[in-house]
């Protein structure tokens, strides 16, 4: 295998998805299945032996759910990137593997070439979500903004003094990085290079404490940097 490969880590409970996923996976040349799983308990195993890059995580599961598999998996010491596996683009489930650290999610119902495209942008560390679901994820993250005044005050002076660690560069990226926009646009809306910008935030995250995009986007919603 190429120095290159991405190695997936499949986790759903229904066999024939499983075969599906595995099916589309191994048709990239890049992409290697390093091993299947129909719980989260198993998943959490198999990824400690396994070492995948991106486990592909189904969160309704029976045995033991994907919620708290993705929980561990992000707190291991050599996390792999999790990407949700959902039939709603707005699952309540999602947005709660996104707070456990989750880098984005995938539509079951995606084609081949964007689940193919979403796995190679995760293990790339690029943005998982468009722009329009950013935008939708963060309403649903921060609706209770229209609480009292002096919540959504301590909110934001929290917020601000945490983003007081980033510099002013940092800053410009966390902005774009909260419209949705990949490290390539933000390469070019910043002109810089992509390499750049994927330093960039990946200091963010480090330097804020955060495992992903939606999170650093909700930060900087909640210190008033974007609406």
């Amino acid at each position: 295998m190429s120095e290159m490969t991405t190695r997936v880590l499949i986790v759903d409970d229904e066999w024939m998805v499983r075969s599906m996923l595995s099916t589309i996976m191994t048709s990239a040349p890049d992409i290697e299945v390093v091993g299947e799983a129909s719980d989260g308990n198993t998943a959490v195993s198999m990824a400690a032996a396994l070492e995948p890059d991106v486990v592909l995580m189904d969160i309704r599961m029976p045995r033991s759910d994907g919620l708290t598999a993705t929980e561990c998996l992000t707190r291991s010491p050599r996390p792999p990137r999790v990407v949700v596996l959902t039939t709603f683009d707005l699952d309540e489930y999602v947005q709660t593997a996104l707070r456990h650290g989750a880098v984005g999610f995938l539509l079951k119902d995606a084609t081949a070439d964007d689940m193919i495209a979403a796995v190679r942008s995760a293990a790339r560390g690029d943005a998982m979500l468009s722009p329009k679901v950013t935008r939708r994820l963060i309403r649903r993250f921060t609706e209770d903004d229209d609480g009292p005044s002096a919540e959504r005050q301590r909110r934001r002076s929290e917020a601000r003094s945490r983003l007081e660690a980033l510099t002013e560069k940092e800053r410009e990226v966390l902005i774009a990085l909260s419209s949705g926009l990949s490290n390539t646009d933000i390469a070019a809306a910043l002109h810089m290079s992509e390499a750049t910008a994927k330093t960039h935030i990946s200091r963010i995250l480090s330097k804020l404490s955060l495992t992903n995009r939606v999170q650093a986007a909700i930060l900087a919603h909640h210190a008033g940097l974007v609406d």
